[in-house]
């Protein structure tokens, strides 16, 4: 299947998983379609606040799979669902995924030095404006456009 059909079929099955997950308090972060045919693979990945549970998985599941069995017109082939969380360090790549975890650790790198560090980690204050701010280990504030973002994660705390 082209890149670009993949992403056609990417964006339907987001606002089908929003349909499913309506009225649940949980949030479709991100909808991955692998493969082709019966070895298609429909990765769900879900958010909520207090965090993920199992039962919430299920429930997305569930209620994600009758409605694309409901309407099989949408993946004659056959596929795989697959609805788990975001992860512990998981990536930040869009502005929601950062507002998301304001107030938490976070480890950015640059796509060009700043004062010559591309590297960073610190706890996320806030985003404004496309900008991050981010207060690193001295206690300064430091302030990174998100397209100067070449990678970001959460940072889990043992």
């Amino acid at each position: 299947m082209p890149l670009a059909a993949n992403k056609e079929l990417e964006a339907k099955l987001t606002e089908l998983g929003e349909e499913a997950a309506r009225e649940t308090g949980i949030e479709i972060a991100e909808v991955q379609v692998r493969g082709v045919g019966k070895g298609r693979l429909v990765r769900v990945y879900i958010y909520k606040p207090e965090g993920v549970t199992h039962g919430d998985c299920e429930t997305i599941s569930q209620r994600l799979g009758g409605i694309l069995d409901e309407r099989d017109t949408l993946i004659e082939e056959g596929y795989t669902l697959e609805v788990s969380s975001l992860g512990v360090e998981r990536a930040l790549t869009k502005p929601r995924d950062f507002e998301r975890v304001i107030g938490q650790k976070v480890l950015v790198s640059t796509r060009e030095p700043q004062d010559g560090v591309r590297q960073f980690e610190g706890k996320l204050l806030e985003l404004h404006n496309g900008i991050l701010q981010i207060e690193v280990a001295d206690g300064q504030p430091i302030r990174i456009p998100l397209e100067q973002v070449q990678k970001a994660k959460l940072r889990f705390d043992w």
